[in-house]
């Protein structure tokens, strides 16, 4: 389970003038985000889901993690499978905010009552 440091904060606004977390710094927060990985420089998880109907709901309230972080990830959504990608476009690489979202998503992937959170692939 991710630290309530990343998944407890908010993205901040980042119009670019800053520079890209460095690659210790990155390694840092990833330590956080289990089966997270970072490649050319973006953040990056694939969950697998029994059907297409859960893939959506876990897409949905990616969105609305999105919506309310004002944050947006590249998704790729398959039948039962969705890859979640994080970069902070203005900076042209990984910021906290990508970790922060990650974070969130995390804790959507929690196992319920049912068990039926997206596992990684």
């Amino acid at each position: 389970m991710p630290s309530c440091s990343l998944s407890g904060r908010s993205c901040e606004p980042c119009e670019g003038g800053i520079p890209p977390l460095s690659d210790e710094a990155a390694r840092a927060f990833l330590n956080d985000l289990p089966a997270w990985s970072i490649t050319n420089q973006r953040l990056e998880k694939n969950f697998s889901f029994r059907n297409h109907y859960e893939a959506m709901a876990f897409v949905n309230a990616v969105a609305w993690i999105s919506h309310r972080e004002d944050h947006h990830p590249e998704l790729v959504v398959g039948y039962h499978s969705v890859g979640v990608r994080y970069w902070t476009h203005a900076i042209h690489g990984l910021s906290e905010n990508d970790f922060i979202c990650a974070a969130k998503i995390e804790q959507l992937n929690a196992p319920g009552a049912d068990g039926s959170a997206g596992q990684p692939v």
